[in-house]
């Protein structure tokens, strides 16, 4: 079962950003039983906006093969009807059974095939960032959290549930963090080109 939220007209705003070049990212929260997933975007202003999240739910009663391949086809889809340009999702560290570490690591592997199949790049969040880049702090805690992401983004109420929540927050996270990413890596290749040239300056001078 998958559940879906709708904070605005997705597709005719996802039309305009389009044309306005703004970035659009899907934001996920992993797990077997629940993945949350949001859609989001910053526009040319750095104006972030929530447009679509919801989650995917998958039923206990059911194989597990059947579980990852549900999990799998409505990721596809989401990637299909929202056309993100990014991917960003939790970096998982593991403090609960071994049974449930499993799960979630072959969701993840799931999830991380829809992305390579689509050509969507992918980039990774702890928690601990996540939480320092909404609210100031790591060690935030979830309704803490959810209250930040509402006042980002202007809503009249938090995202919900916990994993939806989580979703939204891991986009924004990667929306902010991205644009500094960018300009370090173009940088770094900008030097590293300066320093080819410069060492194949001194070898002609030879």
């Amino acid at each position: 079962m998958t559940t879906l939220t709708l904070m605005k007209p997705l597709r005719q705003n996802l039309m305009l950003n389009k044309t306005e070049r703004t970035v659009t990212v899907l934001g996920i929260d992993p797990g077997l039983d629940r993945t949350g997933w949001a859609v989001l975007t910053r526009n040319t202003r750095s104006v972030l906006s929530l447009h679509a999240c919801g989650l995917i739910h998958t039923e206990s009663n059911q194989s597990l093969p059947e579980r990852l391949k549900f999990v799998f086809h409505e990721l596809q889809q989401i990637l299909q009807t929202y056309q993100p340009d990014q991917v960003a999702m939790e970096q998982n560290f593991f403090l609960k059974r071994a049974t449930t570490m499993a799960n979630t690591v072959m969701t993840r592997g799931v999830i991380i095939l829809a992305c390579e199949l689509a050509q969507k790049p992918i980039s990774f969040y702890p928690p601990r960032r996540v939480k320092l880049m909404i609210c100031g702090t790591g060690t935030a805690d979830k309704k803490q959290v959810q209250r930040m992401v509402q006042l980002t983004l202007n809503l009249n109420k938090a995202p919900s549930p916990d994993d939806t929540a989580d979703a939204v927050a891991i986009g924004i996270c990667h929306l902010k963090t991205a644009p500094l990413a960018n300009q370090i890596n173009i940088k770094a290749a900008f030097l590293a080109k300066l320093n080819a040239a410069k060492k194949q300056q001194i070898k002609n001078s030879h």
